[in-house]
């Protein structure tokens, strides 16, 4: 009995180490192993910690819009943005690459490239975008402004409450403030502008804090250059050449 129970206890501890053995072969092997080719529907890139900081996908399986890690409230739906979304060490969206584009069933389409980066806690301030509707296109590379406060989520939260009020002055005042939080400075304004709209002309616009152009240096689709400078009002001041 005693020799069986010996037999027994060698068995198990030469079991146990083949199965460490076959276990960290496994894994060296997955950590190592190299791919040809990989079909997925979404892949996460995570922390050790398990924080995401990186999510490719599907359009059906893109995520919604995160911060810290949690969805907002109304949320940003999850399945409308196939490409790469990235998150800030906190689990916060913070940029992305998104690719779209296709025809309905009359015929009409859409299509869209954009590369963004988002101010902190904050929506994008820098992006780069193609957009064509119908051959209706605006294109170029897009420098914002974004208040600092309160969080994007939050002040989108409200916007969105304002906007299911009752039409009136009411809710005009609210979005208006929403907008505008101080005069003269403006939630976001879009403060530069490089590309080219649907008439071809080719441009770069500087806008002042309230997004209101004030350089605007273009070529049409003629070759005609002009350089114009604009007031508060978005009258032409002077121009070159005149």
């Amino acid at each position: 009995m005693q020799k069986d129970i010996t037999g027994l206890k060698w068995y198990a501890v030469i079991v146990t180490i083949l199965l460490l053995v076959l276990l960290t072969s496994s894994i060296f092997f997955l950590r190592t192993r190299k791919f040809e080719e990989i079909s997925a529907e979404r892949i996460n890139i995570i922390e050790k910690d398990g924080n995401l900081r990186m999510v490719l996908s599907n359009k059906s399986r893109s995520p919604e819009f995160l911060a810290y890690g949690k969805g907002i409230t109304p949320s940003i739906p999850a399945g409308l943005r196939p490409g790469l979304i990235f998150f800030n060490d906190e689990g916060t969206e913070n940029g992305g690459l998104v690719f779209m584009g296709g025809k309905d069933s009359v015929g009409n389409y859409n299509a869209t490239g954009h590369l963004s980066f988002d101010q902190y806690n904050q929506n994008q301030v820098i992006y780069l975008q193609y957009s064509d509707t119908n051959g209706s296109q605006n294109t170029g590379l897009h420098i914002d402004d974004w208040q600092t406060k309160p969080d994007f989520w939050d002040w989108r939260a409200k916007y969105k409450q304002a906007q299911l009020l009752p039409e009136g002055e009411r809710k005009t005042a609210i979005l208006n403030q929403l907008m505008e939080p101080k005069p003269g400075q403006k939630a976001y304004a879009q403060r530069v502008f490089v590309g080219k709209d649907d008439a071809k002309t080719a441009m770069v616009t500087l806008a002042d804090r309230s997004g209101k152009p004030r350089i605007q240096m273009q070529v049409d689709s003629n070759g005609k250059a002009m350089l114009n400078f604009l007031d508060e009002h978005g009258k032409v001041t002077s121009s070159f050449p005149k």
